[in-house]
């Protein structure tokens, strides 16, 4: 009798680490993380308050020129570049916390809890995709209050939201990886700073023929130019799969390239 109780008994002991507990355990952290994020003042105004605020500058202060030089209205640059910008910030925004979260000890302690060992990190990135759907659906928004508009049909609307939401868990995969791999929390200030600057160096800000020449290779072929020039097309139309690929090419490359170290560091960040 007793010995049928064990064998009956033993392979529950790896249940937390089945298939079936992945997705549950994956969406209890996700739904974590994106309540902490949207109680977090930082978070909120780096991955919605700010992108929304440059929205309605740049269309109040440039946008006549832009739409006059580009022949088309600059809201069909400004708005993809605004909600890949949103994406990356909040990335940053969202790494900051784990290193808050590593140093109190929070991870290490969610690691004894009989939880799939996978939904730890998959979950960041499920949470992710969920914070930048939404924002990107509220700069869309406010987009079309200022007068933006879908020209490829219905269809168009979710690749247009689909491009950042896998652009964005790419470069989360990278900024958590840095973020994790180095004690200077300077680094992570670092990879913000230079997104912001990247903001200024990208289709979305002024067409690509508005640089000068010596500058336009790095402008065509910074990460953030396949994916805001995927979504103009989305928006208004014109060739999707040359910037599409490139788009993906990117995002597979940055998850391909940092998927082992990050698992590596996180484990580490756990002792």
């Amino acid at each position: 009798m007793t010995t049928t109780v064990i064998s009956s008994s033993a392979p529950d002991r790896g249940i937390e680490n089945s298939v079936r507990m992945l997705l549950p355990h994956t969406w209890l952290q996700a739904h974590r993380l994106l309540t902490r994020w949207r109680r977090d003042p930082m978070t909120v105004v780096q991955t919605l308050a700010y992108p929304v605020a440059m929205l309605v500058m740049l269309d109040v202060v440039l946008g006549r020129q832009v739409t006059a030089f580009a022949g088309h209205d600059a809201l069909y640059g400004t708005v993809p570049m605004v909600a890949v910008m949103s994406a990356l910030l909040g990335s940053i925004a969202g790494t900051v916390t784990l290193r808050r979260e590593c140093e109190a000890g929070l991870p290490g302690r969610l690691w004894t809890l009989p939880v799939h060992r996978a939904s730890a990190l998959l979950s960041r990135s499920v949470a992710e995709a969920v914070r930048i759907a939404a924002t990107t659906t509220v700069i869309v928004i406010i987009g079309v209050g200022l007068g933006f508009r879908f020209h490829a049909g219905a269809g168009a609307v979710i690749g247009f939201v689909a491009v950042p939401v896998i652009f964005g868990v790419g470069f989360a995969v990278l900024v958590t990886t840095v973020g994790l791999a180095s004690s200077n929390a300077g680094v992570v200030e670092g990879i913000s700073l230079l997104c912001t600057l990247l903001l200024f160096f990208n289709p979305g800000f002024v067409p690509v023929s508005a640089y000068p020449g010596w500058i336009r290779p790095l402008v065509e072929n910074q990460p953030m130019t396949a994916a805001v020039e995927t979504m103009q097309a989305f928006s208004l139309g014109g060739p999707v799969a040359e910037p599409l690929v490139r788009t993906l090419a990117w995002s597979a490359l940055l998850i391909a390239g940092c998927a082992i170290p990050l698992v590596r560091r996180y484990r580490r960040a756990l002792c």
